[in-house]
């Protein structure tokens, strides 16, 4: 079982203590390191341009191209997820050439998170069709597919067409990780035809419980080496209860995840550094010596 981190920082949603709004770059840092350092797998950052005042799921979100093209300069094993990037927003090759470039620059350290969105004020303000956004959506994981990893490439599908373009600097990764965002059976389908992995949305955003998530897994025949991941439903305290974060990786483990994207109790941030350490020694994960 691998574990990354649900980035504290980067985005205010749900109940957050009060020091991550007065928290900046310095913070950031220090959480990227000590994540590289303890061998968590991955770190998210959301992915929304502009929001409406008041949204429920928060107002603060990096941008995660500038942030984890900043922090890939400053770790050398931690893997960069966009959790998750909005698909119709882009045109396929942007994805393509600015990610590819991240990759290029990281030693090949991207996992592309990707969904089909549902903030409707959002696409309006950016001009992006809403109401297909799901077949749009499919025909940019198939074009991406075809423009990530080469330098000349080419895709035909009805919604996105190019012939020949060249694409320099691009991923070095031969397959950059392709996970999918959303809870639906359809998210997971497409997930399992066009991707390398499912990325359900946590349980406190309408994601699956375990026992759920167990059941939609039996109904599809998964590639191999097809990644889930598993948020828990609850903030866990591994300083406190090291045995709670056991149960929960023994859990995860039995829903048929694959990774944890780690979401812990904290009140400051030395707290925080405090709890990634902890699960780290109970989930036994591959520190730097």
């Amino acid at each position: 079982m691998k574990a990354g981190i649900s980035s504290p920082i980067v985005a205010l949603a749900g109940r957050r203590p009060a020091w991550e709004a007065e928290a900046g770059t310095a913070e950031l840092v220090r959480v990227a390191q000590a994540a590289d350092r303890l061998g968590y797998a991955f770190m998210t950052c959301p992915d929304h341009v502009a929001v409406p005042p008041g949204l429920p799921r928060g107002e603060r979100f990096y941008d995660p191209l500038a942030t984890f093209s900043f922090l890939a300069g400053l770790t050398t094993r931690l893997r960069f997820l966009p959790y998750v990037l909005v698909l119709p927003f882009y045109h396929p090759l942007e994805i393509a050439k600015r990610y590819g470039t991240l990759d290029h620059l990281s030693g090949g350290r991207l996992v592309l998170g990707l969904g089909v969105g549902n903030l409707k004020e959002e696409f309006d303000l950016l001009g992006a069709p809403f109401e297909d956004r799901g077949p749009r959506a499919d025909d940019a994981l198939a074009a991406l597919r075809a423009a990530l990893s080469g330098r000349t490439v080419s895709y035909e599908g009805p919604y996105y067409a190019f012939r020949d373009m060249v694409i320099d600097p691009h991923a070095v990764q031969e397959r950059v990780p392709l996970w999918i965002g959303g809870h639906s059976e359809r998210a997971l389908r497409r997930a399992v035809t066009l991707g390398d992995g499912w990325a359900p949305a946590p349980q406190s955003f309408r994601g699956p419980t375990p026992e759920l998530m167990r059941e939609m897994l039996d109904r599809h025949d998964l590639p191999e080496g097809f990644d889930v991941v598993f948020t828990p439903g609850e903030r866990l305290d591994a300083v406190n209860d090291p045995g709670r974060a056991r149960e929960v990786i023994a859990t995860a483990e039995e829903a048929g995840a694959t990774q944890i994207n780690l979401t812990v109790r904290h009140e400051s941030l030395a707290h925080y550094l405090e709890q990634l350490e902890a699960f780290a020694e109970a989930a036994g994960l591959d520190r730097e010596a």
